[in-house]
């Protein structure tokens, strides 16, 4: 038995088949098992008022949800399905299928549909956990295909909404196949620079978590939605161990770096929003003229007391990455996780807004407070900071945002775990990924910068200091530990080390100091942040004149003079002179 599913219909506000009414009397939770009035509990999205429960919903109401004023409109997509092994179990599957349509008022378990999120235009796949558990058969791997493939063909961001049990048995290694075949329509949008993201909703396991829904650029979770291969039930069976309560939960996964963030469904669409905005290729800002703060010429700047200098870089009182994030920046979104094995606090970063165009962030953040620098381990980034700026950099480049760096670190972080999850390869990894990224890259060093920590994030087209910042190889005190065998001599080695930012300049490890508003940055941080804004427009102004090629080759031409007396005007001699 085959039939043709046809998924089509008019643009849809509210009713749309398939979708299910709540009940307008009481409605049991299923979290506190309190009762809930059914109207509250409609305009609460089916999210419990008084624990937070995350009831399930159907396709059409998450739709109507997501889409803007609720009105969405169905793809049409004409698939066909089947049994192709002729399977039974206690009814054969054609009659489970009907019976599933039935109850559902679907055709499969997943609806595909295009419609504005916060005014940006995106195609949905949006699946249905009561359709056989939201399976991935044969059908639903199709839809989500072809959904994909009218992103792709229409440039348009694609967002997947995710609730499964897995592949579809009843369909066998037919099944298994889509896992590869949805996967390889989200690499396609990749290439094109196509914008995805998964909304995990609860339950999503399986075939589907190993495939399409934990492929996409961002992974935005429900609170307490589950995630993972194996169910619960599975492992406790084959390890013989009782596993955590939150355990695959969307909380336990945002803390071990494998989904961007947890959102309340109420903020879903709004959040959805920001990220969409942020990713659409035309949102871009003009080019302009603008004013360049930052000193060019090292003689105009004063002789620094090198030791001082560095005392001034250290201070808690100086704003740090995220002070400025919010200061000079706007519309900031934190993305979480390098998706391998955790979310260091000491790196952040995500989409933001700057001089009206979008950019990605990272950064390197301390705090000010005890506290505050116990949880981000003094700034001091382990392997899993450095691989989620990695991928941070390479979302840049496929989406062609701009990247900005704050560099403030003592250097990487150098314990034994750190050496065990491979941090020389973190950083080399690093080093190599920004030398090839296609985007302007500027690196702003905010406070101290350490050693090769500091590096695995500052390969840029352009490196600016503040004033009272420090750049070197390594802490005086270490160097005079190892040098002049004695740490009391840290002033003497902060002089021969010439990590002052005149010296800097002088030697070009810095393209530019910016002066610092009297009594240093901690003592006026919104005139730094002004500045910092203010430079960093100016250097993304000129940067965006140059091509995806140019910026790269730009970029390996600037550390390739370092130590070479060979010059490097043949390499840049090819770009605009207003470029250079």
């Amino acid at each position: 038995m085959t039939k043709t599913i046809d998924q089509a219909g008019p643009a849809r506000t509210e009713g749309p088949e398939g979708r299910r009414s709540r009940p307008t009397g009481w409605v049991l939770c299923r979290g506190c098992r309190r009762p809930v009035y059914g109207r509250r509990f409609e305009r609460n999205l089916g999210v419990c008022p008084e624990c937070d429960h995350h009831h399930p919903m159907t396709a059409h109401e998450r739709l109507a949800s997501l889409a803007d004023d609720g009105r969405y409109e169905t793809l049409r997509f004409r698939v066909t399905d089947g049994d192709p092994l002729g399977f039974t179990d206690t009814v054969p599957y054609p009659e489970r299928l009907e019976r599933a349509r039935e109850l559902t008022g679907l055709d499969e378990a997943v609806v595909c549909a295009r419609a504005e999120i916060e005014g940006v235009a995106a195609v949905l796949a949006v699946m249905d956990f009561r359709f056989l558990g939201g399976s991935l058969g044969t059908a639903v791997g199709e839809l989500i295909t072809r959904a994909a493939e009218t992103a792709y063909e229409e440039r348009t961001p694609l967002i997947l909404a995710t609730a499964s049990g897995g592949a579809r048995m009843q369909e066998g290694a037919l099944s298994l196949m889509q896992m590869a075949k949805t996967s390889a329509a989200l690499g396609r949008l990749d290439e094109a620079g196509v914008l995805t993201v998964s909304l995990i909703c609860d339950p999503t396991y399986g075939g589907v978590a190993a495939s399409f829904a934990t492929l996409s650029d961002v992974l935005v979770a429900e609170p307490g939605a589950r995630l993972g291969f194996a169910g619960r039930r599975v492992i406790e069976q084959t390890i013989r161990q009782e596993l955590p309560k939150e355990f695959q939960t969307a909380e336990f996964l945002l803390e071990r770096g494998f989904v961007d963030m947890v959102v309340p469904r109420q903020r879903l669409r709004r959040e959805l929003g920001r990220l969409l905005r942020a990713g659409t290729p035309s949102s871009a800002a003009a080019r302009r003229d603008t004013a360049d703060p930052a000193v060019r010429n090292a003689d105009a700047l004063p002789e620094p007391d090198p030791w001082a200098q560095v005392g001034r870089a250290r201070s808690l009182e100086r704003p740090t990455a995220m002070d400025y994030v919010g200061l000079a920046f706007q519309d900031f979104q934190e993305l979480h996780g390098d998706r391998v094995s955790g979310d260091c606090p000491a790196i952040v970063g995500g989409t933001a807004w700057l001089g009206g165009r979008p950019v990605m962030v990272v950064g390197q953040e301390k705090g000010h407070s005890l506290p505050e620098l116990t949880k981000r381990n003094f700034g001091m980034a382990t392997p899993a900071g450095y691989r989620k700026a990695a991928r941070l950099f390479r979302l840049a480049d496929k989406l062609n945002l701009p990247v900005v760096t704050l560099v403030d670190t003592p250097g990487a972080y150098p314990g034994a775990d750190a050496e065990e999850q491979g941090q020389s390869v973190a950083i080399a990894e690093n080093l190599r990924l920004m030398g090839q990224l296609r985007v302007p890259v500027v690196s702003f060093v905010i406070g101290e910068g350490g050693s090769g920590g500091a590096l695995g994030i500052a390969v840029a087209n352009q490196v600016l200091m503040f004033s009272d910042s420090v750049y070197s190889v390594i802490t005086p005190e270490g160097c005079a530990s190892i040098v002049w065998k004695d740490p009391v001599a840290a002033p003497r080695a902060a002089e021969a080390l010439r990590l002052n930012s005149r010296d800097l300049l002088r030697m070009g490890v810095v393209d530019g100091v910016v002066p610092e508003p009297e009594g240093g940055t901690g003592a006026a941080p919104v005139a730094a942040a002004d500045l910092l804004r203010d430079a960093l427009v100016h250097e993304l102004d000129r940067l965006e004149r140059m091509t995806r090629t140019e910026l790269t080759s730009d970029r390996r031409a600037r550390f390739r003079q370092f130590g070479s007396a060979v010059t490097v005007e043949a390499e840049l001699s090819a770009f605009p002179q207003e470029v250079r």
